[in-house]
């Protein structure tokens, strides 16, 4: 689903949901490549009003750096060292997408196969993760912790104490063709598999991302429409605060 589409979809429901007004409230969304949480994601914060933070972003964001910068992945401390400097500024307004690395926008360009096909490398590297995580952390705490965070092990490290914690999953058929819609029919078969199951392979090496910890949910979108998960997600959250299951 395009950004457009989205925030389409988002004008055309109900008005905002506030939830545990005055109070922290971190939803922490965990799922493999092509399951739709970052766009599930953005529509839950935009519903609940929450700020919202895409942490794949940043990783791109580093792996974009270090390709322009010609810094060997190879060379851990050197990319350690990338994702503890660079600068990175992105919108944490859920209907607004954009990206700066060192003050140069890099919105588009961190979605490019290329980026996508040597972002594991990033990913992988457990100093860099270290230095993500604590950069997420930070940006949690000055959202007054009502956000929306989605990612990799987001359920488990950046924010285990979230009020609610999640796992969005789904088939590897349908996380295959949603990444397909998403990238406009212009990856091959061979380059879908690449980015969504290759990705997840390499990723799961160093977190684990689809099986669900104790106290966390998991709501598998395989069978449901875009509207349905956003529901679906959306009463997870309202039982994990008492607040009940939505109409």
């Amino acid at each position: 689903m395009s950004n457009a589409e989205l925030h389409n979809t988002e004008m055309n429901n109900t008005e905002v949901q506030q939830l545990r007004i005055g109070k922290s409230l971190v939803i922490a969304m965990d799922g493999p490549s092509g399951s739709g949480k970052s766009s599930v994601s953005k529509a839950v914060a935009t519903r609940l009003g929450l700020a919202f933070l895409d942490t794949g972003a940043m990783y791109r964001s580093v792996t974009w750096h270090c390709i322009n910068a010609n810094i060997d992945f190879a060379n851990a401390t050197a990319v350690e060292a990338a994702a503890r400097t660079i600068k990175i500024e992105q919108s944490l307004e859920p209907a607004t997408e954009f990206v700066k690395v060192n003050g140069i926008f890099v919105t588009d360009a961190i979605r490019d196969p290329k980026i996508s096909a040597s972002v594991s490398s990033v990913a992988t590297n457990l100093g860099a993760r270290a230095a993500l995580v604590r950069r997420q952390q930070d940006i949690i705490a000055a959202s007054d912790h009502r956000i929306v965070v989605e990612g990799r092990d987001i359920t488990t490290v950046v924010a285990p104490d979230a009020e609610a914690r999640l796992i969005l999953t789904a088939s590897e058929e349908a996380r295959m063709r949603r990444r397909g819609l998403q990238l406009g029919g212009t990856q091959s078969a061979a380059q879908l598999a690449e980015q969504v199951l290759a990705r997840d392979a390499k990723d799961a090496t160093v977190v684990d991302f689809q099986r669900a910890a104790d106290g966390v949910y998991t709501v598998d979108s395989s069978d449901l429409d875009f509207e349905q998960t956003v529901a679906a997600v959306i009463n997870v959250v309202r039982q994990c605060v008492n607040e009940g299951p939505t109409a």
